[in-house]
């Protein structure tokens, strides 16, 4: 009996142990299957709220131009932005779990109050004296900024606690599997945008008109789904390895020192940054400073994208409005407006597999890519091109005759030019979006250490979200200077095309002085290090620094410091 036992026991364990691959594999794959359930819910929210704002501001709302391209803009640059915000405050305050359970709470909240902003209460709400009950203006602009508020700090944590870049593991891939990497991943996210965009402005613009406002409201419910079921293995928990307040206090920490010119007491330094080390008389660790100035080399990078990203913005501003005012019909079939921005995503699906074989066409005769610094500068050309090409077709846009055109059942006066004759610029900026966006990941993983890379991609996305709220900064300083005719509230009576042609100006000198500093990155050869240092030796010189302050030569309590630290 006690043999049989033991049989029945090994035979059960070893029914374990042949179980266990399986269930791992079955895991895995649920994780995999909620991570991309919730980014599609996530992207399904972001592009309902945004392919059709400025239609459903300047009609529902009664918003101008300018002011609705604004607000589209501020919501896309707050997105961007609130997913490095939110990460760095569930790691410092309330924990990634809790805040995860707050964004989600946020997400609800704010696309909840959309689709009350949207709802058509005149055709509803009528009581026995024919009164039309419906929101007053006011009401409506609170339930809308609350509303889209909320919903830009709950994609940040999403963003940053689910899907953030960091989760993927590319510690050990080498420059052409890291580059092919950024080129795929980018493409997949375009991929599900032109889905997206496609169903969402087709209903939002022609089926339900602003009950398609439920649709980001939809999407959030399945995530908030997903979330809950997956919640502890979907929470992803970065490296440590430094902060962006760390960053940024190095920075000012030295600017202090310089402009106190403690001379005395830190002597001559090599880098304005080395005057924040404790043993100059700074408050930061020479750990710290020397990750600061390796991230500092790429700030020139990042600086240069802010313009470059304003450009972008103009597909759901500048263009939307351009699109939005001229013929739309094809065929007796009215097109969404949005269906416009699935132009500029096709270059993004066609030239990725382009760029990645002819990279190994390359690679398998042995010659060298063309380099991601280069490829950044063809980009900012085609940028510049497209914002060119879109003031010219400004102006052959007005030369049309005035026609109706009914969008979410009110009639505007729009160019007779067919919406078509617009691909140009829309495929320019498509072009551009392809070939710098991966680069500049690229560059931006490739040049810094590993324990610090994660701070130097949260330093790129806030460049693209800054480049939004500059946009809308351009947009407004044009409008207030020339008093609404460089971005007039009815195109064909304005200049909207001297906007473009500024915006183009400013691009070109971008383009200009990014090139000539573009051989800073073109050597990938050798990455980025930091300095990494002992507790021990971090100790050692913060006596240094304490000895150098008070300009002590107590040799007693010298060996007495150092023998209590050893």
């Amino acid at each position: 009996m006690p043999e049989d036992r033991r049989q029945v026991r090994r035979v059960s364990k070893t029914r374990l142990l042949g179980q266990g691959p399986p269930r791992k594999s079955r895991k895995k794959l649920q994780v995999i299957i909620c991570v991309l359930l919730v980014e599609l819910c996530e992207r399904f929210t972001f592009f309902g709220i945004v392919c059709n704002m400025i239609l459903f501001c300047t009609v529902k709302l009664g918003y101008d131009n300018y002011l609705a391209a604004t607000v589209n803009l501020c919501f896309i640059g707050a997105s961007t932005l609130t997913p490095v915000l939110v990460g760095w405050f569930a790691e410092t305050c309330l924990g990634r779990a809790k805040v995860l359970y707050l964004c989600a709470a946020l997400h609800f909240f704010g696309t909840a109050m959309l689709p009350v902003v949207a709802f058509p209460f005149e055709d509803f709400y009528i009581d026995t004296h024919h009164m039309i009950h419906q929101l007053e203006p006011r009401e409506q602009q609170i339930l809308f900024y609350a509303g889209l508020l909320a919903a830009a700090l709950g994609i940040g944590g999403i963003r940053a606690i689910l899907c953030p870049m960091g989760a993927y593991s590319l510690q050990g891939y080498n420059q052409h599997q890291l580059l092919s990497f950024f080129n795929w991943f980018y493409w997949l996210v375009n991929l599900n945008s032109t889905l997206v965009f496609l169903g969402i402005a087709y209903i939002q613009q022609s089926v339900a008109k602003n009950l398609g406002f439920l649709i980001p409201f939809t999407s959030v419910l399945l995530a908030l789904i997903a979330i809950h079921m997956m919640r502890n293995k979907l929470t992803y928990k970065p490296k440590k390895g430094g902060s962006l307040l760390t960053t940024l206090g190095v920075f000012l920490n030295s600017f202090k020192m310089c402009c106190i010119h403690y001379r005395h007491l830190s002597g001559d330094v090599a880098s304005w940054l080395d005057r924040a080390k404790e043993n100059n008389g700074g408050r930061y660790s020479e750990t710290h400073v020397e990750n600061v100035k390796v991230l500092a080399k790429l700030f020139p990078l990042y600086g240069l994208q802010l313009l470059y990203r304003a450009c972008i913005t103009q597909i759901p501003s500048g263009y939307y409005i351009q699109a939005m005012n001229s013929n739309l019909h094809l065929n007796d079939v009215l097109l969404p407006i949005g269906a416009m921005n699935v132009i500029s995503i096709l270059p993004v699906l066609l030239l990725v597999p382009l760029i990645e074989f002819v990279t190994t066409c390359f690679l398998s005769v042995e010659k060298t890519p063309v380099p991601p610094a280069k490829v950044i500068t063809l980009g900012h050309i085609c940028a510049t091109l497209s914002v060119l090409v879109a003031g010219l077709s400004e102006l052959q846009r007005k030369a049309y005759p005035l026609v109706e055109q009914t969008l979410s059942g009110k009639v505007l006066q729009v160019s007779s030019m067919p919406c078509l004759q617009l691909a140009p610029q829309y495929i320019l900026l498509g072009l551009a979006e392809a070939l710098v966006t991966p680069a500049c990941s690229f560059i931006s993983f490739q040049l810094t250490p590993s324990h610090i890379r994660g701070i130097s991609l949260h330093f790129l996305t806030l460049s693209y979200g800054g480049g939004c709220f500059l946009g809308a900064l351009i947009l407004q300083l044009v409008y207030f200077l020339s008093g609404g005719n460089f971005y007039p509230n009815i195109p064909h009576y304005g200049n909207l095309e001297i906007f473009f042609f500024i915006l183009a100006t400013l691009m070109a000198i971008n383009t200009l002085v990014f090139w000539s500093l573009s051989y800073r990155y073109v050597d990938l050869s050798v990455q980025g290090k930091g300095l990494t240092i002992s507790p021990l030796s971090e100790k050692l010189l913060r006596y240094k620094a304490c000895l150098r302050f008070y300009d002590t030569v107590d040799r007693s309590y010298t060996n007495a410091s150092i023998e209590s630290i050893l």
